[in-house]
């Protein structure tokens, strides 16, 4: 019942810019949280930011300073990468985590492939 689709991902030189757009559809409130991951190959997922329920945003070490994620809608959320270097390049995921009474859940996008290059 919910669906996430990444977009705005690309080639990117170091130094430069990309900004990734997440739309996500469904039953989604303010009180979820919406993050970016990301996967470099033959890596394992890691957290790179992360808007949670309330509003408050984290980042992670590598990208702090440099990566912003806004959240300008419920079901919007972007990430504004700034100063990119080439180990930024990967798989980058939109997540969603909702909360019921009983239960959390994840949804996942397809990822969106970031290459920057040196």
């Amino acid at each position: 019942q919910v669906q996430v689709v990444e977009s705005g991902g690309g080639l990117g030189q170091a130094g430069g810019s990309l900004r990734l757009s997440c739309a996500a559809s469904g039953s989604i409130f303010s009180t979820d949280s919406m993050a970016w991951y990301r996967q470099a190959p033959g890596n394992e997922r890691e957290l790179v930011a992360v808007v949670t329920g309330g509003g408050s945003k984290n980042y992670a070490d590598s990208v702090k300073g440099r990566f912003t994620i806004s959240r300008e809608s419920v079901k919007n959320v972007y990430l504004q990468m700034n100063s990119l270097k080439p180990e930024d390049t990967g798989v980058y995921y939109c997540n969603v985590r909702t909360r019921t009474l009983a239960y959390t859940r994840e949804y996942w996008g397809q990822g969106t492939q970031v290459t920057v290059s040196s």
